[in-house]
């Protein structure tokens, strides 16, 4: 959700060097591509105080046999999947904690599969959201989905403050954001509601959105994660 999708659309366009197109789904929403089969969604938000996030969306082969198999798991499934304009199809799920996911066959989307020479990353490889009760979402993603645990700890040793799940048989994976306070700020939740660019060399990611104006906000700087992924 955005209050400003103009200020998106030059974000994501002139900084980070993505395509932006048409939403298949939501009336005035913008898609922003790196590559075809993969995209970022923005859509206008009702009120000011909506939260940013809305959802997180996989790809499978098979969105008929995937809705089956989570009805078969007494998953709140629709009665029906929805076919888009494009071709593809897709539902939506809530998870135990009441995050929306998004599980999408897609369709056509001619005139996104080559990326920009002039983007930043091309990559999508994980995606983060609050959670409250790590071991009820692991009741959905490891047990229904099959997601496994890669990685977990914190800002300082003997603390939990992420999870890392890979999704099964690829490399990406999501995040549980655990221990934000029972009412977050904007802030907050901007920071634990998350999606993650893949790049090969941050110093020159730096360096590129520096020249196109980038300003880094106060505590923004390059830095090794526990994880030993630089961010």
């Amino acid at each position: 959700m955005t209050q400003g999708l103009d200020a998106d659309r030059q974000f994501y366009t002139h900084m980070l060097g993505w395509t932006a197109a048409p939403s298949i789904e939501v009336p005035n929403g913008l898609r922003f591509y790196g590559v075809s089969r993969q995209w970022v969604e923005v859509e206008p938000a009702t009120s000011p105080t909506e939260q940013p996030f809305n959802h997180v969306a996989f790809t499978t082969p098979d969105v008929k046999g995937m809705r089956l198999y989570l009805a078969a798991h007494d998953v709140v499934v629709p009665t029906a999947i929805t076919r888009w304009k494009d071709g593809s199809k897709s539902f939506r799920v809530k998870d135990p904690e009441g995050n929306v996911v998004e599980f999408l066959r897609p369709g056509a989307m001619r005139g996104h599969t080559t990326p920009n020479p002039q983007a930043i990353s091309s990559r999508i490889i994980h995606a983060g959201f609050m959670v409250r009760n790590a071991s009820v979402e692991d009741s959905f993603y490891k047990q229904f989905l099959g997601f496994r645990l890669c990685w977990k700890g914190g800002m300082k040793d003997g603390v939990t403050d992420f999870y890392s799940l890979q999704v099964p048989n690829v490399t990406d994976w999501i995040e549980y954001m655990l221990n934000l306070p029972p009412h977050p700020s904007h802030r907050q939740l901007g920071v634990a509601d998350h999606f993650s660019l893949g790049v090969v060399n941050m110093d020159s990611v730096v360096a590129m959105l520096s020249q196109r104006g980038w300003t880094p906000s106060p505590g923004s700087h390059k830095q090794m994660g526990r994880d030993a992924n630089t961010s």
